[in-house]
């Protein structure tokens, strides 16, 4: 093995670390970190939840005094400030480690290439860019949040075999089958929030939370721009006990939204005009809370605005051996729509699976 297919090699193994943090770290990034001699591994940790010891921490613990004169594999810059935990460069410096390689810069301000140049002020070596692509996809969702302030959006909806999410009366419930919803619930369970239409929660009274619960508890997000959505429905009557943000325009009566709020919702009043400007103020929104991912559910008219507004991530779609027919029924996607093909949003080598006979799509969509 050549000294640049070791490098890769134990950076593969940082990177299957670091993805076992998803649902726990964020808004940290997911990171992973080995330390070797060789192709001896004599420890390794990964970020296991926000506010816990970072990945390079526990590895220096399991390779104790071994890893003085060793090489650090990590798949992300190390830090060099002080956060919710100690500097890691100030720990990989008094632990005698060698050698640093990191899959990646991290763009946060804070550390933005200052963690490498301070280990090579200690006289560390330090190698940064071998499998960059590979980290950067890994960590997507805390890049936007860093780079651009906003969520990564997952779009998911459920929809029959002729692309209807509902019949024409507005049944719903349950185009897809058991399988394809527990995937659904695995989903919900390691977003920072859900999002979705008025309408849906009008047709479907859904709870809008993970079952069995997950790693994380979602805000749950009702686009709601009159604030008349009637307190009697379960997301508002369970807003107590889990948090609902109803996001409403400036047009919604201040009564309406005491009402809401007097049930233990809270309101956000987006001043947009149209429907796209508000969802464009909500991502922002969601990006100052330091939301990381976000799961919207529907209906068709928030799909689309995403869709038209280029805010779509990743999807995860579930397509029922079912045709419902109806030309007033209900599709999964609406808002303006595209004029030419050639300006279609398009997933990249997206996962096909069956799943008791429904298909499940899933994927990003390619930047």
């Amino acid at each position: 093995m050549t000294p640049l297919e070791l490098d890769r090699w134990h950076l593969k193994r940082t990177l299957e670390l670091a993805i076992q943090g998803q649902g726990s770290v964020e808004p940290n990034p997911m990171v992973g970190c080995v330390i070797a001699r060789g192709a001896e591994i004599i420890g390794e940790g990964r970020h296991r939840k926000f506010g816990g010891p970072h990945a390079e921490v526990e590895a220096l613990r399991l390779a104790s005094t071994r890893a003085a004169g060793a090489t650090m594999y990590v798949s992300l810059e190390p830090c060099c400030h002080e956060g919710k935990t100690p500097p890691c460069t100030k720990a990989i410096i008094a632990a005698g480690i060698r050698r640093v390689v990191a899959a990646m810069r991290d763009p946060f301000p804070q550390v933005a290439g200052g963690g490498l140049a301070e280990l090579q002020a200690a006289g560390v070596e330090a190698a940064v860019g071998e499998m960059e692509a590979e980290a950067r996809s890994l960590n997507a969702p805390y890049l936007k949040l860093v780079e651009r302030g906003r969520p990564w959006v997952i779009a998911k909806w459920a929809m029959s075999l002729d692309g209807k999410i509902a019949t024409r009366t507005g049944e719903s419930q349950w185009i897809s089958n058991e399988r394809s919803r527990a995937i659904v619930h695995q989903l919900r369970g390691r977003v920072d929030a859900i999002v979705v239409g008025r309408e849906t929660v009008l047709r479907d009274d859904p709870h809008l939370t993970a079952r069995p619960p997950g790693p994380r508890t979602a805000l749950r997000v009702v686009l709601d721009t009159n604030a008349s959505l009637p307190v009697e429905l379960q997301v508002v009557r369970t807003a107590r006990e889990s948090p609902v943000l109803v996001v409403v325009s400036q047009k919604a009566s201040a009564d309406r939204r005491s009402r809401l709020a007097a049930a233990g919702c809270e309101v956000f009043v987006c001043p947009g005009e149209t429907h796209a400007q508000r969802l464009r103020e909500l991502l922002d929104e969601l990006g100052r809370r330091r939301l990381t991912n976000v799961l919207v559910e529907g209906g068709g008219r928030v799909l689309g605005s995403l869709l038209d507004i280029r805010e779509i991530d990743e999807a995860h779609v579930f397509i029922a051996p079912k045709l419902l027919g109806g030309l007033g029924a209900p599709g999964p996607v609406a808002g303006e729509g595209l004029a030419k093909l050639g300006d279609s949003l398009k997933l990249d080598s997206p996962s096909i699976e069956l799943l008791d006979g429904d298909v499940y799509v899933s994927g990003r969509v390619a930047k």
